[in-house]
């Protein structure tokens, strides 16, 4: 009984064991709004049963709920084609101050077929851009840039061609011309692609069998939209460049890996 006595008295000396401390207000950012605006390999997709994915649509897996973000990224969509819907007045009526829109465009800029898209890599893309830029700041919010995702798109030697290099170069020349945050996903994503190469690149572009979609009775291969992996893997070169850059959105990042 002593013992028993004894030993009670002696826990009783010892310190409490700490306490998980309760995560305090100051320890969350303030929630803010991100606004992406792109194409469709940004966009979110309508039919879930299909396999194309915009990584936009994977970013908020990557983030802390104080950040939301706002998807305006529509499939087959430039620069002009953004402007000339309305969509970009949208954009800006829906805007407040201090918040941030990304704005990645350029594969459907390129389409010099088609006049109601088409924008020269040297002439109206780079003059969008700076107007879009221009309008952003005007509503006291913070305009990003970043270059169009490369196309897995290999020559008969297994040389990846890297056919947007303009448009990613007259984007990284608007964004240091008017201090823009500049995000080369041309550049990440296309160093990827060519280090994994044909075969290894595969998984993250559409390869639609036959006999299982109706837009595609006979199958197709789809190497510009991304799968559900491309478009985590986009999203992820996304993240960790704001983490590189020290970019203030890097606060929301809530993981690097799924």
């Amino acid at each position: 009984m002593k013992w028993a006595i004894c030993y009670l008295l002696l826990l009783c000396t010892l310190p409490l064991a700490a306490k998980t401390p309760e995560p305090s207000p100051e320890s969350h950012p303030v929630p803010i709004r991100l606004h992406l605006v792109g194409d469709s390999t940004m966009s979110v997709k309508a039919n879930p049963a299909y396999p194309e994915r915009g990584w936009g649509e994977l970013l908020p897996a990557f983030m802390l709920p104080q950040l939301t973000i706002i998807n305006h990224a529509a499939n087959g969509r430039s620069t002009r084609r953004f402007v000339n819907e309305g969509r970009w007045q949208l954009l800006l009526s829906e805007l407040s101050a201090g918040d941030y829109v990304l704005i990645q465009f350029g594969h459907n800029d390129q389409k010099i077929t088609d006049p109601t898209r088409y924008a020269a890599s040297d002439g109206d893309y780079p003059a969008f851009l700076r107007q879009f830029v221009a309008d952003i700041r005007a509503q006291n919010a913070i305009p990003l840039l970043a270059s169009s995702i490369c196309r897995r798109n290999f020559n008969s030697d297994g040389v990846l061609i890297r056919d947007l290099t303009a448009y990613a170069e007259a984007t990284a020349q608007v964004a240091t011309e008017l201090t823009v945050s500049f995000f080369d996903l041309q550049q990440q994503s296309c160093d990827f692609i060519e280090n994994a190469g044909l075969a290894g690149s595969q998984p993250y572009f559409i390869q639609i069998p036959a006999d299982l979609y109706r837009k595609f009775p006979d199958g197709s291969t789809d190497n510009t939209h991304l799968t559900l992996q491309g478009a985590a893997k986009i999203a992820q070169f996304f993240v960790r460049e704001l983490k590189r850059q020290q970019h203030p959105l890097a606060a929301y990042i809530y993981r690097e890996l799924l």
